[in-house]
């Protein structure tokens, strides 16, 4: 055989692909073949973002607020700086939440709970856990707050050992839009319809600090016609509670006292809406984590308001934390005008379902997909920001700058790299050290806003009552004296 000449024609086939890969590499898309190891069967895009994507078209306007300066209104005597849009905080609109942790902190009264929605940033409580820890420690309170009944990141939490039976029915907000009955505040309805076994749910405690033990659990159910439905709560002894669905919103303290561990087994509970179990012991700062893989955060704007109003009445929320972006970046677009659009309602939906609520938007963090060959910020990344800062401002809500608080251009690459490394290797997602590093980037801005705020409380001028004048009506006309 002669080997030579096959060494020569392979070696000629080589030399003619590399050269034909330099020619046409030029003609090639520069973004290609990205960098991910996310497990694609378990995310879920929700069909609002495709809608709005398609309508992308017919909602682009002029941007007019990036030489804009934006002049805060005066609230409760409190006015913050003036800010440009380049060093957008609004820490204005957080007033209100400002001034019930100056109560909690000099009074230790009371008590402040957050709403924090994201996506699988915040799967599994990471960066929630991380930020809930740094709250407690200055402000008290225990608790990891609400629970689903069941949750695809149950097995990956640590700040609280959850398990659950195979015979729950559950409808999301990603995927049903027409659910049978209303979502509740966690975007999810549970039914135990599975007559012919128990469906169950188990909670255990961790060692997480401030969540050592299961604090009040809270049963929290909607309405039925079923009146024969129970639960028999497991914690050494067993006992027996009757639900009573008679409301559009209900609860069930499960145990008065604090628990290592807790099963509740649901009896003839049929057709009974379920939301979660509350874990708190009403004190200090709670915060609960409403994480969905796949959101881009527009189902938010599919709560029903009365239901919500229901829940803010039991649960008392003082901030909402909207985290969304990186299921927003996945579409090839660079013009998110639709997006902004459409959140400046979400937001405006979620101030009527919570009524004197505060809003603080966190922006997309940075990602890095391959360019050339090269991991480089994705191109997608610095538009999208841009228009959650514009629908942050448009929509009178707090921001915090991830991208640029995480280091800005390149910075994905810089904390995969890390070592040890602060993300995972699909450079989008942040593993637990670089979880703890984000919630103290977003508590640290949430912390510098408060201070600034007492600053501000010393000196403002007392609010001096208005003195009614006497009004007298003559001849159909209103004369004041």
């Amino acid at each position: 055989m002669n080997t030579s000449k096959y060494f020569i024609q392979a070696l000629l086939v080589v030399v003619l692909s590399t050269l034909s890969f330099i020619v046409f590499k030029e003609f090639l898309p520069k973004k290609i073949f990205p960098e991910s190891t996310v497990n694609s069967k378990n995310v879920v895009v929700d069909s609002l973002l495709l809608e709005a994507i398609a309508e992308e078209g017919a909602l682009k306007e002029k941007d007019t607020l990036s030489n804009k300066i934006i002049d805060f209104k005066i609230v409760n005597g409190i006015k913050f700086p003036d800010e440009t849009f380049e060093e957008y905080q609004g820490n204005q609109y957080l007033v209100t939440f400002f001034e019930k942790l100056y109560q909690l902190e000099t009074k230790k009264q009371g008590n402040v709970r957050i709403a924090y929605f994201g996506d699988s940033m915040t799967d599994g409580d990471l960066i929630v856990k991380d930020f809930r820890t740094y709250l407690q420690e200055r402000f008290g309170g225990k608790g990891v707050g609400f629970v689903n009944i069941t949750s695809e990141s149950a097995s990956s939490r640590s700040s609280i050992t959850h398990e659950f039976s195979g015979n729950w029915k559950t409808q999301s907000y990603l995927k049903v839009k027409r659910p049978s009955r209303a979502f509740g505040v966690n975007g999810h309805v549970f039914f135990a319809n599975d007559t012919s076994n128990i469906a169950w749910v188990k909670f255990k405690a961790t060692k997480t600090r401030f969540a050592t033990e299961l604090d009040r659990p809270t049963l929290f159910y909607g309405s039925s016609s079923n009146k024969s439905g129970k639960v028999f709560c497991k914690a050494g002894d067993t006992i027996g509670k009757q639900l009573y669905p008679n409301s559009l919103l209900n609860t069930l303290t499960l145990s008065e006292g604090s628990l290592k561990n807790l099963k509740v087994n649901f009896s003839k509970a049929d057709s009974i809406p379920f939301y979660g179990v509350n874990f708190d012991d009403g004190k200090g700062v709670h915060v609960d984590n409403f994480s969905n893989r796949g959101n881009s955060g527009l189902p938010l704007g599919t709560f029903d308001a009365a239901t919500m109003k229901a829940f803010h009445a039991k649960l008392d929320y003082d901030l909402i934390v909207l985290q969304y972006g990186a299921n927003v970046l996945n579409y090839g677009t660079k013009d998110y005008t639709w997006y902004e659009k459409r959140m400046t309602k979400v937001v405006q939906h979620l101030k009527g379902c919570f009524p004197g609520v505060s809003i603080l938007i966190i922006s997309t963090a940075d990602k890095s997909t391959k360019y050339d060959l090269e991991m480089k910020t994705d191109s997608a990344v610095v538009p999208l920001n841009m228009a959650q800062k514009r629908y942050a401002i448009k929509s009178e809500s707090s921001f915090v700058n991830l991208y640029t608080l995480m280091g800005g251009n390149g910075s994905m690459v810089q904390w995969v790299e890390a070592v040890p490394a602060k993300a995972n290797k699909d450079n989008t997602h942040f593993n637990h050290r670089g979880a703890k590093e984000v919630a103290n980037i977003i508590y640290s801005q949430i912390n510098q806003g408060y201070e600034t705020y007492k600053n501000l409380r010393k000196k403002r001028k007392p609010i001096t009552p208005i003195k009614k004048e006497a009004v007298i009506i003559k001849n159909d006309s209103i004369h004041e004296e």
